[in-house]
């Protein structure tokens, strides 16, 4: 899921464990996607940059397209964790659908739904509060990083209990695969930890929520334009809605240095290797390439290269997204199409977890 930006120390044992777990998960894909149930999503906070689809975007319809079944789940719940002021959760809503549509998450294999929209998995979140502590909660680790990147210093109730949230999203739909990067592992391991302790407190040791495995992204980070995090409200962005002049502006005032000759070299030029990378995922050759073709024509011609190849890549998404701007009704008919299908699952999940644990009358 595509929610916490700071990265949080892993133990390199963990780490290397999620790892095995990871390679498992693919070759499961490869040999068998209908097997395998996948849940992501992200935090309604707006329309969507290109961080976003070379991050994680363009990897869901990679796996839905391979047979993987798919649910994304739009956690509008969780715009209001660290938020004093939520702002348009609806209009940012729409434009979360929109970007989703316009990349290629099909709503005919995809299921979308929201956070508010399930009752039943929302309701999850009691039984598995009582399989946790305070001080487990309060050491995990991405969510201190969360708290401290909001700039806040004291931890709110639902701050808290984001993990557990979490967990519930994975668990009621009965989620295999999370595909995360490393700074969500805190989040898929108390998710394996709560399923575990639900089938051993509740349903004498036999096993009805399955352990999740989180699916470890390679895609490579893209920097902002200022070679900072690339953010929409700091302004050095480049979002999936805007035109190509608009694009084309931006590339040009991306931060670079005053070496001439172009080298991909991420550690000491993050700013030109940046560039080099977008440019690269576009065209599907390898930043080294483009750095030795480029030579010493310096980052002028890195620019021009780098809008010429994003805009070309980006053109059919936008012309999807034009249409779909013309028809609101549609994607909120689509989310109302998912919620609907989602609730049966919660409902379902929800009335068994009962008769486990005896509450049924």
């Amino acid at each position: 899921m595509n929610h916490p930006e700071n990265q949080p120390e892993i133990s390199h044992s963990s780490y290397r464990t999620a790892q095995e777990r990871s390679a498992a998960v693919e070759r499961r894909i490869a040999e068998d996607p209908a097997s395998v149930r996948m849940l992501t999503g992200d935090r309604p906070t707006g329309a969507l940059h290109i961080g976003h689809y070379f991050g994680t975007l363009r990897n869901r319809v990679r796996l839905q397209e391979s047979g993987v079944e798919t649910w994304v789940i739009v956690a509008d719940y969780q715009v209001i964790t660290d938020r004093d002021v939520i702002g348009d959760i609806r209009g940012s809503v729409r434009e979360l659908l929109t970007d989703y549509l316009a990349v290629g998450i099909d709503p005919e294999r995809t299921t979308i739904f929201t956070h508010s929209a399930v009752p039943a998995l929302n309701q999850l979140l009691l039984p598995f509060l009582s399989l946790v502590t305070q001080p487990e909660l309060e050491r995990n680790p991405t969510v201190k990083s969360e708290l401290a990147a909001a700039g806040k210093s004291a931890m709110g109730g639902l701050m808290l209990t984001y993990p557990v949230h979490q967990a519930a999203d994975i668990l009621f739909c009965h989620g295999q695969v999370v595909p995360v990067g490393k700074d969500q592992l805190p989040h898929i391991e108390q998710t394996r930890v709560i399923a575990r302790r639900f089938n051993e407190r509740y349903n004498h040791g036999e096993v009805y929520f399955r352990e999740p495995d989180a699916l470890l992204s390679e895609a490579p980070t893209i920097l902002g334009l200022d070679g900072d995090k690339m953010s929409k409200s700091r302004g050095n962005s480049v979002m999936l809605s805007m035109t190509a002049d608009e694009t084309a502006k931006r590339i040009r005032k991306a931060k670079t240095d005053s070496d001439r000759v172009i080298t991909f070299d991420p550690e000491g030029r993050p700013e030109i290797a940046n560039l080099l990378t977008i440019t690269s995922l576009c065209i599907g050759r390898s930043p080294e390439a483009i750095a030795e073709e480029i030579e010493d024509r310096g980052a002028g011609t890195l620019k021009v290269m780098c809008a010429e190849a994003l805009n070309e890549h980006l053109a059919p998404i936008r012309a999807r997204r034009a249409e779909l701007e013309k028809a609101p009704d549609h994607l909120f008919e689509v989310l109302r199409a998912g919620n609907a299908r989602a609730n049966e699952e919660a409902d379902r999940t929800l009335a068994r977890v009962r008769e486990i644990m005896g509450m049924v009358y």
